[in-house]
C-alpha cells in the first residue's frame, strides 16, 4: 500500500467544526477536481443526522451475506480486518461495499460496531444495510447506510483494504471523508490541510449575505452589495489558494 499523505490533528479538529456543505464548497475553490464528483450520492445516508461531522481515514473492505462463507464463522475476516486497521492512521471510517445487490442482511451491528469504536474508528458506511441502531447510537459511533434490516444474515468480511465502490463513488484505503446529515465526501488528502484553513474564511464570505438576510432588511440594492461582497471574498480567498 502507498505511504498515505495525512493531516495534522489540529488540521482535523478544524475539520470537525464545519458541516460537509461547506467543506464541498471549500474544495470546489481548489479546482483540482470536477463539481460533481468526489462525494457520495443520496443512497448513503446518515442514521444519526443530530451527531457531528465525521472525520477519518477509510480502511475499506468488501462483504457478503446472502451465502454462507467457505469456512470460520459468520464474523470470519472481522479478526483479520483489525489486524490490517495499523496500516490506516487514525481516526479510522470503516466503510464496506455490500456486494450482495440488494442488499440481504445488515452489515454491521452492536457487537461490530463497539469492536470498531474500541479499535480507534470514528464511524461507519456501508453500500449495504445496519442493525441495533438504537444500541450503536448510544456508543455515539456515526453510521452511514442504504437502509436497515433487522438481521445479519451469513454476514462475512471478504476483502481487506481494496478499492470499493460505495454511494457512487471508488473509495481507496487511506482516503480522507468528511459525513454529517448532509452525506459524505471525499477531502483530496493533498489539499485536506489547507481545506481546514479556509474553512472559516468561507464561512466569514457567506455572513455577508447571510447577516443582511436575516437581518429582515428587503432592500435589493442591499442585497446586490452583501452579494458583491460574498463575492469579493470569494475571490480573494481563491486568489490565496490558488496564487
Amino acid at each position: 500500500m502507498n505511504q498515505i499523505q495525512t493531516v495534522s490533528n489540529e488540521d482535523l479538529e478544524l475539520l470537525k467544526q464545519f458541516d460537509t456543505p461547506t467543506i464541498c464548497n471549500v474544495i470546489e475553490l481548489f479546482e483540482i477536481r470536477s463539481r460533481n464528483t468526489g462525494y457520495m450520492d443520496q443512497r448513503i445516508k446518515s442514521n444519526f443526522p443530530e451527531m457531528p461531522p465525521m472525520v477519518g481515514y477509510a480502511t475499506t473492505a468488501t462483504f457478503r451475506s446472502n451465502s454462507p462463507p467457505r469456512e470460520n464463522d459468520v464474523y470470519s475476516g472481522l479478526e483479520e480486518q483489525i489486524d490490517q486497521f495499523g496500516d490506516i492512521p487514525e481516526p479510522r471510517i470503516v466503510v464496506f461495499q455490500d456486494l450482495d445487490s440488494p442488499s440481504v442482511a445488515a452489515t454491521f451491528g452492536e457487537v461490530m460496531c463497539t469492536t470498531y469504536k474500541t479499535f480507534g474508528c470514528a464511524g461507519l458506511i456501508t453500500s449495504g444495510t445496519g442493525r441495533d441502531l438504537d444500541q450503536v447510537r448510544a456508543i455515539d459511533f456515526p453510521v452511514f447506510t442504504n437502509g436497515t434490516i433487522c438481521a445479519h444474515g451469513y454476514c462475512h468480511i471478504i476483502d481487506i483494504n481494496v478499492p470499493v465502490h460505495v454511494g457512487g463513488i471508488t473509495i481507496y484505503p487511506g482516503d480522507l471523508l468528511h459525513g454529517d446529515a448532509n452525506g459524505v465526501t471525499t477531502v483530496p488528502n493533498e489539499i485536506a490541510d489547507q481545506v481546514a484553513q479556509s474553512a472559516a474564511h468561507f464561512v466569514d464570505a457567506e455572513g455577508y449575505i447571510l447577516d443582511y438576510l436575516q437581518s429582515g432588511n428587503q432592500n435589493k440594492v442591499e442585497w446586490a452589495k452583501s452579494r458583491e461582497a460574498y463575492s469579493k471574498k470569494i475571490t480573494e480567498l481563491k486568489e490565496q489558494i490558488n496564487p
